[in-house]
């Protein structure tokens, strides 16, 4: 007596000996084509695939990654605190990045937000052979324990490291010269004491665009002594730029170093009753929430996180893969105009 399946009921999970059944090829085989081994002939290997499509066969992903001794998974590392990763939307666009690649990959993404003060826990797990990579976001001079994993892990960096950078993978914008033109918009159009708020100083954004912003003003033949140190967050803008103001020398400008220290800027400058642009006028850079979230809406420097972080993945994938990859990235930048300056 035969006996039918019954319309209702579930379909059956296909196994890799259903696949190989269908093909009329070993199990051996099947499971080199799901590894994308270049050893199977080409038509057998299109047979296998017709047979996966027909039977709807998922590869056990645990199998493959035992198979090609990986993980199947990269890291991202952001040594911050957790209340300034998700204050800032620099980072969000970062894994929004990152993300937007890896959906076309079996690679999945997971993150650490750890401090230098106890790197022992994201080394060992790092190390534990829980992810085939790394990327790393905001890194300061103090973050060596990241550098000296590359030699174990492949590391890609959110703009170039510190410490061993001549070894090391990177994406990043030419901070320096980006600063520099945003100044020279305040300087080209009449201001002549123009402060800026730079970022940290162990950080190579902040330090770059210090120094592109010092470039104009030289040029120009004005002060480069109107400097405050902030760290990139909207209190430490608003704190800089009153601690600029209680200075009591001229100021009619002021180069943010990032848009969330200029929106910072905005309070202090606001809550003393000036005005901006018509007393003193604001720049920053990024070009991100804060830009457009102020009023007057902010002249910036459009950085394009979303594509760093893209690329960051891409770079790693290729690093995991074996595939070549250029270590120093740059991406372009754009100046955009609005009504603050």
């Amino acid at each position: 007596m035969t006996t039918t399946q019954d319309a209702g009921a579930p379909r059956p999970v296909a196994t890799l000996e259903m696949v190989a059944a269908l093909a009329g090829v070993s199990r051996a085989t099947v499971s080199r084509v799901v590894n994308d081994s270049p050893s199977v002939d080409p038509e057998l290997a299109l047979s296998v695939k017709k047979a996966i499509l027909a039977l709807d066969y998922t590869p056990n992903r645990a199998a493959r990654s035992l198979a090609k001794r990986r993980a199947q998974a990269v890291t991202l590392i952001v040594p911050e605190s957790t209340s300034k990763v998700f204050a800032d939307p620099f980072f969000a666009s970062v894994v929004q990045g990152i993300a937007l690649f890896l959906t076309d990959t079996e690679y999945t993404l997971n993150m650490v937000i750890s401090s230098e003060s106890k790197p022992e826990k994201t080394r060992s797990f790092l190390l534990g052979g829980n992810v085939d990579g790394v990327l790393v976001v905001s890194h300061h001079s103090s973050d060596h324990s990241w550098t000296h994993l590359s030699g174990s892990l492949p590391m890609v960096f959110a703009g170039r490291p510190l410490v061993g950078s001549r070894e090391s993978y990177y994406v990043e914008v030419d901070n320096e010269r980006a600063a520099y033109s945003v100044t020279r918009q305040l300087t080209d159009s009449g201001r002549r004491h123009v402060a800026t708020i730079a970022g940290p100083q162990d950080m190579p954004p902040g330090i770059d665009r210090l120094a592109g912003w010092r470039t104009a003003v030289v040029e120009a033949g004005l002060s480069d002594g109107l400097v405050e140190v902030g760290d990139f967050t909207l209190a430490s803008g608003a704190r800089a730029m009153h601690r600029l103001l209680d200075r009591g020398t001229p100021l009619d400008a002021v180069f943010a170093g990032n848009d969330q220290m200029a929106a910072g800027a905005y309070t202090a400058i606001q809550g003393r009753g000036l005005r901006i642009p018509e007393d003193i006028a604001v720049v920053g850079f990024d070009d991100d929430s804060f830009a457009t979230s102020v009023t007057p809406a902010l002249t910036t420097v459009h950085h394009p996180i979303i594509e760093l972080g893209k690329k960051m993945a891409e770079i790693l994938v290729d690093l995991i893969e074996g595939r070549p990859a250029q270590r120093a990235t740059m991406l372009p930048t754009s100046l955009v105009i609005r009504d603050s300056a």
